[in-house]
């Protein structure tokens, strides 16, 4: 006979899986590992450390906060060494070292641990801290090293003036295409934020996670073909002939972070829809805003602003965008939700 005292009774559904959020970040981490590569070959070793700096400051900041409320360590989750990653990716080589702390600081506490940790932060904290970052310092975040320039792994840079260099997107902003080729953005010689100057970088780390299943293909596949498809439909400036049209539409798709926002960030698990539906609703959402804000904003770049924007949107598309229940009648689950 069994013993049933021991056994405990749950509520379905019962998965049974290996994976976890831990297993979930360091596969992330595993996929951003190409693109961290490129940077530390295209701008030095001070792409590492900006990185070990970020990275250090967000696990220390959610430790912290864990031992001012009285919480139980979550630093183990990984989740702050992703997000300390994103955030150095998204910030110039030339950056003071003290500025990704900053970042962090926004990150982990006002945008994550004050709403309640991991899976309560209702936008992307790496972009939250991006986002304040470049209102706060705005000169030193859109300041671009040219590639191979040799910048000091510690302490300050100095006077950068003479190893700047545009990016692509200063370029398409001001209707023309860049000087910068079709290879050198595959392969990152072009000047730009640490992580997102490799699109081929990006793509394998893109390939990486879907292969693992830590993605799906909704949201990267509608955003960038979003991107794509109006690119190539309406270009700036003297462009003419298919030929030229494709050619900006492919500048305008591997050139600054929509890769690296379409990939790792607007497909959070905590702030994009859950729904296949809505995901696509979702990734479209943000190549329309995107395209908006390089064509029409005072910023050539618009992946952060256009994936913040999105994520307070998320809960209207989950709710517009779920599943109704099989066999039951639309015209009461309607009244329900109304009664909400």
């Amino acid at each position: 006979m069994y013993d049933l005292s021991k056994v405990v009774v749950t509520s379905s559904p019962h998965i049974k899986t290996d994976e976890d959020t831990r297993s979930i970040m360091l596969d992330v981490i595993i996929a951003m590992v190409p693109a961290l590569a490129i940077a530390v070959f295209t701008f030095g070793w001070r792409s590492l450390s900006l990185t070990a700096v970020s990275v250090i400051a967000s696990v220390v900041f959610e430790l912290i906060y864990n031992k001012i409320m009285k919480q139980k360590p979550t630093i183990t989750d990984l989740s702050a060494v992703v997000t300390g990653m994103l955030i150095a990716f998204n910030i110039p080589v030339a950056a003071p070292l003290w500025m990704p702390v900053f970042g962090a600081l926004f990150a982990i506490v006002i945008t994550k641990m004050l709403f309640g940790g991991l899976g309560r932060n209702f936008m992307n904290p790496a972009l939250a801290g991006r986002a304040f970052m470049l209102a706060s310092w705005a000169g030193i975040m859109t300041t671009w090293t040219a590639p191979g320039a040799k910048l000091p792994i510690f302490g300050n840079v100095g006077d950068v003036s003479a190893i700047t260099s545009a990016t692509p997107l200063v370029a398409l902003k001001q209707g023309n295409l860049p000087d910068a080729s079709l290879t050198d953005l595959l392969l990152g010689q072009i000047g730009g934020c640490i992580g997102e100057v490799s699109a081929l970088a990006l793509i394998a780390g893109g390939l990486y996670l879907l292969y693992r299943k830590v993605i799906t293909i909704n949201i990267p596949a509608a955003y960038i073909l979003t991107v794509a498809v109006i690119t190539f439909l309406f270009p700036k400036g003297d462009v003419v002939g298919l030929m030229g049209h494709a050619q900006w539409m492919l500048t305008e798709v591997l050139s600054g972070g929509l890769l690296l926002g379409a990939i790792f960030m607007a497909t959070d698990y905590v702030t994009s829809p859950v729904t296949p539906k809505g995901q696509i609703v979702f990734g479209i959402g943000c190549g329309l805003l995107t395209v908006f804000i390089r064509y029409f904003g005072g910023l050539p770049e618009g992946v952060s602003y256009s994936i913040l924007i999105m994520n307070t949107l998320t809960w209207v598309i989950d709710k517009k965008t779920h599943p109704r229940k099989f066999g039951y009648p639309a015209k009461i689950e309607k009244k329900k939700e109304e009664a909400k």
